[in-house]
């Protein structure tokens, strides 16, 4: 057998005024052919599971290019074309193979392309014909389109938020795509649009519970190849945003579409309920500082570079500072001027220095004040699960007893190992401060003491109810009360 397998991914907020160009995708990853790292990253675990099945099938993998850039704004339109031209070329030059399989994230937006993934995978079909399998795993942050069905053969998502599974799911993909080319199964997709939007953490209930449910499903019903909850995402304004459900059954399209509308108006009969209640930036700071047990983790939910907001906001450190607090910890403050300022000054200098709120309108405004430049690491880098996530050129300043890290790549804050590598000890603190939604849960978790979900200031639209879009959907809660047509609540 002759594998091809590539990746090209990025999460697109098409309300984000920051917007993406190839060094955007050069600074997270750019792995041309073959050069991809052996740890896998969160859209290219398909290359490395692949190179394993491959190694024990004895089969050739033909590996394409493999990038990713951080999630932001709208990807330029020569970008998008170039990268994926460039995979195209790949594939049409490794021709015949027997297989394509692919990382993607789902939620990409470029200038001229609302959906990227459905005109990859429909060039990809394109080149390859009818009767090649064509499978990837995604996000599942992500538009499912009619696109996209019609090109895949079948889909896996990260069935876990935070994605502590991608690495799971990339070998239950191979396990599929191994038994549809050695001729056990015939994977068919049923779609089930739920007409909805949300948020769904499965570190809490109900999404727990439900996630557990689908995943018994595929252990005890062997017609049941696959279930993926595709959230959606909400700050992509594209024609199908919305929460789906995806089935993928060996041959069966009936009993996976009667499968996939019996879960997904489940999952709708409980919307609202899945999202961590959040309190504002004066209540979250209050309560930190009356904590008797440490540390507390303060997350800024909403200004989170993991949906592509830049991740500038100041509204906490501000109330911080207003409020006298000593012993606190915010991480990150992105600012790339900010960052060269302090390395130009070099580790122990104490310097003005104006940081932060930069990028728009709802993110508070720029701090003022003498910092001293703490520590200073170039290239910077945090754990993300078996991963690592970069964060740039990164400085830790201290700001009236508040230490900060000010970074140049915009990321979320994935693990405590942001802040250890920055030189402090996140253990050893009373407050830390972090910018996201739920990714960090995974291994903030083990060492917090307290986890406050904070909405401060407005960098990201969050409330669909409200968001002014342009190009989605209507006809979906909480747009509307009930889009099913049954009374508000009943599944």
């Amino acid at each position: 057998m002759r594998i091809f397998t590539a990746a090209l991914a990025t999460e697109t907020n098409t309300f984000s005024p920051i917007c993406v160009d190839r060094r955007a995708f050069e600074a997270s990853l750019y792995a041309p052919p073959g050069q991809h790292p052996e740890t896998p990253t969160l859209c290219t675990a398909p290359i490395t599971a692949g190179r394993r099945v491959t190694k024990e099938k004895g089969w050739q993998l033909i590996e394409g290019t493999a990038t990713w850039a951080d999630p932001a704004g709208l990807v330029n339109r020569a970008t998008y074309e170039e990268l994926r031209d460039e995979i195209l070329d790949q594939l049409r030059a490794a021709m015949p193979v027997d297989a394509v399989v692919m990382g993607l994230h789902g939620a990409m937006v470029a200038a001229g392309y609302e959906d990227t993934e459905g005109d990859l995978l429909s060039r990809m079909r394109e080149i390859v014909g009818p009767d090649v399998l064509i499978c990837a795993e995604l996000d599942p942050h992500s538009h499912l389109t009619a696109k996209r069905v019609a090109a895949l053969n079948f889909a896996v998502y990260f069935k876990e938020f935070p994605h502590t599974d991608f690495v799971d799911r990339a070998e239950d993909l191979w396990r599929i795509a191994v038994d549809t080319l050695e001729g056990r199964v015939k994977p068919v997709i049923s779609v089930f649009d739920c007409r909805m939007i949300d948020v769904f953490p499965t570190s809490r209930e109900p999404m727990r519970s439900f996630v557990d449910k689908i995943m018994r499903i595929e252990k005890e019903d062997p017609d049941i190849l696959s279930i993926s909850v595709v959230h959606g995402f909400m700050v992509g304004d594209v024609p199908e945003m919305g929460t789906k459900l995806l089935v993928v059954t060996d041959g069966k399209p009936e009993k996976g579409a009667d499968l996939a509308r019996e879960l997904g108006l489940e999952l709708f009969s409980k919307r609202g309920t899945f999202m961590v209640p959040q309190i504002d930036e004066k209540e979250a700071v209050a309560r930190a500082i009356a904590a008797t047990a440490w540390p507390v983790v303060i997350a800024d939910v909403w200004d989170n570079p993991g949906g592509g907001t830049a991740g500038d906001a100041t509204v906490i450190l501000a109330e911080l500072l207003a409020r006298g607090v000593r012993s606190a910890v915010i991480g990150t403050i992105w600012d790339p001027v900010a960052v060269q300022i302090c390395f130009a000054a070099g580790e122990g200098a104490e310097i003005p220095l104006r940081f932060g709120a930069k990028s728009a309108p709802g993110t508070g405004n720029p701090i003022d004040g003498t910092v001293k430049v703490f520590k200073l690491v170039r290239n910077a880098e945090m754990q993300f699960g078996e991963s690592l996530a970069p964060f740039g050129d990164a400085a830790h300043i201290v700001l009236d007893g508040i230490d900060i890290i000010l970074n140049s790549t915009r990321a979320q804050s994935f693990d405590p190992s942001l802040f250890s590598v920055m030189g402090i000890d996140p253990e050893k603190q009373k407050i830390l401060v972090i910018k996201s939604t739920n990714h960090f849960f995974a291994s903030f978790s083990r060492i917090a003491a307290e986890i406050l979900y904070c909405s401060a200031g407005t960098p990201y639209p969050n409330n669909p109810a409200t968001t002014p879009y342009r190009r989605a959907p209507k006809t979906i809660w909480p747009i509307v009360a009930d889009p099913h047509g049954r009374e508000r609540g009943a599944a």
